[in-house]
């Protein structure tokens, strides 16, 4: 019995050289997960997906988002995916590629969103994560903050950080920091 599928792997291998040289490369779970993912994707219409890399690079991707309501109502942020080969038992790593104002984003890109740490689940999805980033967008939320600075101007004076934020999205300084334009 085992010979047999011994003999059948051989046949296959010939078979795919025969073809064009180099064999097929098999897709890991995560990718196979990832395409299915991406096929079902059902975003905001402010939303859209591109490959930098080309459509063979799944596995990393970028998302922009454009806020049709709220403080960021009009601004594009662009958001970078790198999905782990162990996808979907890892979430994952998401940066804003856009400097932007926000309590959840820092300068640095890194973004505080629950479902990207510590409440990952595998039966979540991409669709998921692109839903809560766009969330961040129209809601956010001061109470669990990475940039310190705009969260307590949110909190104590919401029509201040309004401004700060469109100051920001126009291209400006708040405080000792500049931010391009996202307009």
């Amino acid at each position: 019995m085992i010979r047999l599928f011994k003999v059948k792997e051989k046949q296959r291998e010939l078979a795919e050289n025969a073809n064009g040289g180099s064999p097929i490369k098999k897709q890991s779970a995560g990718e196979l997960r990832l395409h299915k993912d991406i096929s079902e994707l059902n975003m905001p219409k402010s939303c859209s997906i591109s490959f930098p890399n080309g459509k063979d690079d799944l596995m990393n991707f970028e998302v922009s988002i454009r806020p049709d309501e709220g403080y960021y109502f009009g601004g594009t942020f662009l958001f970078s995916f790198q999905v782990s080969p162990i996808y979907p038992h890892e979430a994952p790593k998401v940066k804003c590629k856009t400097k932007v104002y926000h309590p959840n984003i820092d300068l640095e890109g890194n973004v505080c969103l629950n479902i990207l740490r510590e409440d990952w689940k595998p039966v979540l999805n991409i669709n998921t994560v692109i839903y809560g980033l766009y969330h961040l967008f129209t809601e956010p939320n001061y109470e669990d903050p990475l940039n310190h600075d705009a969260a307590a101007v949110l909190r104590g004076n919401p029509k201040m950080f309004e401004s700060n934020v469109k100051r920001a999205m126009y291209g400006g300084y708040v405080g000792q920091t500049y931010f391009p334009r996202c307009m």
